[in-house]
């Protein structure tokens, strides 16, 4: 999280900015991270269910 919100918002979590901001500001910025293409959302993201292989029907031969 810390990577993306560095990237996306060019918040540096070292300077010690999470003394100085609130509860919502924090949940605003993660549920930001999670409406955009993440390495967050990759993270708590559901994978895509596979694709199924294509049943081939038997000749009978």
């Amino acid at each position: 999280m810390e990577a993306d919100l560095l990237q996306c918002y060019g918040i540096d979590l070292t300077g010690g900015i999470m003394r100085r901001r609130t509860a919502r500001w924090l949940r605003v910025k993660i549920l930001g991270l999670l409406a955009t293409d993440s390495r967050l959302l990759r993270a708590v993201a559901k994978p895509d269910p596979a694709p199924s292989a294509p049943v081939i029907p038997e000749t009978g031969e």
